[in-house]
Parts: C-alpha cells; structure tokens; sequence
C-alpha cells in the first residue's frame, strides 16, 4: 500500500515537473509577445488621438487587412475558432504566421479607429506559440491539445493581469457545459507566467474600484449578509446582461453574413465596414466609441473607466458601442471582442443602476463581467475575473451577475468553435 502510495506521489511529481519545462517557454514567450502588443495598441491608440484626421483612412486600411490574409492569413483568419478547434481535434496546427500576422492587423485596426478588443489577438498569439513548440518538444496529439489550451491561459491572464481567470477560461470556453481537467495545473502555470512576464516587461493595467456598498439588512431584529432588495436589482440587471450578450453574437454573426452575401468583391466588406463606422462618428459628433474604449480621447468622453462613476456614460452608449464593434468585426477588421464587451456591460451597468435606484460602481462591474461571460458561455471564470479585478467583497453578486447572464445570453456564443454538451438547463449529453 505504501508503495503504491509512493509511487503515485512519483508520477504526481513528474507530471508537475513536465509540465512545468514545458509550459513556463510557452507562457514566456507569448508573455513577451502580447507584451509587445500591448505597447504598439498604447502606442496606435494614442496616436490617432492625436491625429483624428487618420480615422477617414479606415475603409483604407481594412482593404490592407483584407489582402495581408488573402496573401499570408490561409486558415489564421479563422481566429479563435482555429485555436480551438484544434484543440478539440487535432489536425495541421496552428499556423505560426498567425501570431506576427493578428499582431499587425490588430494594431492597424486601432490605429485608424476600428472598434475592437485585445482578448482575441492575446489568444491567437498564445496558440500559435504553443503550437510551435508542440512541433519542437514533439507531443504527441493528447499533449498538443493541452499545451494549445495553456497557449489561450497565457495569453488571456497576459494580456488582462488575471492568471487565475485566464487558466479557468481555457478550460471552460472550449466546451459549454464542461471542463477538462486534466489540463487545470499547466493552465495554471501558463497564466501565472505569462501575467509575470507581462509585469516584468514594466506593462501595467487599467486599475478599477468598485466604491464602499452596504450589503448587508435588518430583519426582524436579524443582522442578514446580504441585502435582498439589491440582489433583486443584480438580478433584474443580470437578465438585461445576458439578453444584451446574446444580441451582440447575434449581431456579429449576422453582419458577416449579410456583407459576404451583399457585397461581391471581399475586398469592399471592409470598406464599407470603414466608411459606416465614419458616418456614425460624424452623425453622433463624438470619437467615444472608437477602438479600444479604455482611455479618453477628451475629458469628459465615455470609457470603461468614466462607466464606475456617477454619469459616467449615456442612456444608450452600451447600443452604440455594440453596434460599432459588430460592423468593424463583422466587415473583417481584427481584434477581439472581450474589451467592447467589458465596455457595453459597464455602460448598460452604469445606465440600469440609475433606472434601479442602485450602486453606479457595483453595476457597472457587474455588467463588465456578465454581459463577456454570457457572450463566450464562461460563467466560472468570469466570476473569477471579478474577484481578480475588483476584490472579493462582492463575489456571491459577481457569481449571480455571471451565471444568470450566463443562462439568457442564448444557446450559442461569439466563438462558433465552441463545443455544446446538452443544453444549458438541462442534463449533459
């Protein structure tokens, strides 16, 4: 018995040993690269800042993104839905010119005022990495779908500074209704080192604070934790955040169907997309839903930060952002989605707590973890997410928010890739 004892102990310990020398590479190495990403999109984003005048060469450059795949992209245009495809099947790889190929084109399309994300490119870079030195260590087809998985772990905890989320949303954005965890602990390891590389690169993120809430009541002479008028409210709101995710995968899936099906020459999709995105800019006076979302281009615009504060954002600035992200992705511009989606569900948050009588800050950080976790089907890790951004002070009001959301956001999700085990409510198939 003590030797059997013993002996699985000594496989425990190879197994970590292994993983270990293989994921910490991957996850440095991605690390290093969406750190360097993250320092062009600083550096695009500011830029057209300070020259608005480049946002009229949009249609421009979508027809550049547009032939760099028709020329170099081959299959790396399907993205994330490659990544994950070849995870659960393993087949001709990941192409390495995926990652240099989603960098530039992402960094292009912020810098002449696309509205996109970052999570997408994170995610690309950190597959194509993995694998690459799935081809140099040799794995065979069981181990090259773990070590793609730690590729979307680092990437994802790299480029947002949350490991634990990023090792949680690999595991669960693969499959609706079921995790792999044979793959937690390189997961793991794979989003810690690649948030450590990130930091040790000098990047910092955006820092948000939820202000002080009473959520405790009086009941009967009984002190209860939680307050039950404002879980009814988190409630309301969570439904309007899972309904508002189904709406945005509904949305950008119908717009790239609609352009490939009315537009005969590819290359004019990304035009079109370019010169709607400008003559929404000018009919609405205002830059605010351009790019990333995170920093102001003018004091007083609407961000994802200006959302946690009183007045922060319009009745309608989650619409306006949605409809800008599904035009600049659904024309064929690159990015990710995670980012626009933090800032629809922190706008809508902002608008439903003046509607509900309810915290500004609260909402609005429930609206950015609930509206992403209805839209990729990752409730889990995205109640995770909260706590990483925002502390644990309200981490029952983060699950609900998640899971709730998660059930009204649709039976699919923005990642058409993505496995369904049985529906949602009901029993795995």
């Amino acid at each position: 018995m003590l030797k059997n004892l013993f002996s699985g102990h000594l496989s425990t310990l190879k197994y970590v040993l292994r993983w270990s020398l293989i994921t910490i590479p991957v996850s440095v190495a991605t690390g290093s690269m969406v750190a360097l990403f993250l320092w062009l999109l600083n550096w695009a984003i500011h830029y057209r800042f300070a020259h608005t005048w480049l946002l009229y060469l949009l249609p421009v450059a979508g027809v550049a993104i547009h032939f760099l795949y028709k020329m170099y992209g081959a299959s790396a245009e399907r993205g994330n839905n490659l990544v994950i495809d070849e995870i659960h099947e393993p087949g001709a790889g990941v192409p390495k010119r995926m990652a240099p190929l989603i960098l530039i084109t992402t960094v292009i399309t912020h810098l002449f005022g696309g509205s996109a994300g970052r999570e997408g490119t994170a995610v690309q870079i950190g597959g194509s990495i993995a694998n690459l030195f799935a081809g140099w260590f040799k794995l065979n087809n069981a181990d090259k779908q773990v070590i793609l998985t730690t590729g979307i772990a680092a990437g994802f905890g790299a480029v947002f500074g949350t490991p634990l989320t990023g090792a949680v949303f690999a595991l669960e954005v693969l499959t609706i209704g079921r995790i792999r965890y044979n793959s937690l602990l390189p997961c793991l390891i794979a989003g810690m080192f690649g948030d450590l590389t990130v930091s040790a690169w000098g990047l910092h993120h955006t820092q948000y604070h939820i202000d002080v809430v009473a959520t405790s009541q009086q009941i009967y002479g009984h002190n209860i934790h939680l307050n039950l008028l404002l879980l009814f409210k988190v409630l309301v709101a969570a439904v309007c955040f899972g309904l508002v995710a189904y709406l945005f995968s509904f949305t950008v899936h119908q717009v790239k169907i609609i352009a490939i099906k009315g537009i005969k020459k590819s290359w004019l999709i990304p035009v079109c997309g370019g010169v709607i995105i400008i003559a929404l800019t000018l009919l609405l006076g205002k830059p605010d839903y351009l790019s990333l979302g995170v920093d102001a281009e003018y004091p007083g615009a609407v961000t994802i930060v200006s959302a946690f504060h009183q007045g922060g954002a319009e009745a309608f600035s989650w619409l306006w952002k949605l409809v800008y992200t599904c035009i600049t992705l659904g024309t064929g511009f690159k990015g990710g989605e995670v980012t626009p989606l933090f800032y629809i569900g922190a706008t809508l948050g902002n608008t439903l707590a003046s509607v509900l009588d309810a915290p500004v800050s609260l909402f609005a950080a429930l609206g950015f973890i609930a509206v992403f976790a209805g839209a990729t089907n990752t409730p889990l890790a995205c109640t995770i997410m909260g706590i990483e951004l925002f502390g644990s002070e309200h981490a029952l009001l983060f699950a609900v928010a998640c899971f709730v959301a998660y059930y009204f956001s649709g039976p699919s999700g923005i990642y058409s890739a993505q496995q369904q085990r049985g529906s949602k409510i009901g029993a795995n198939s």
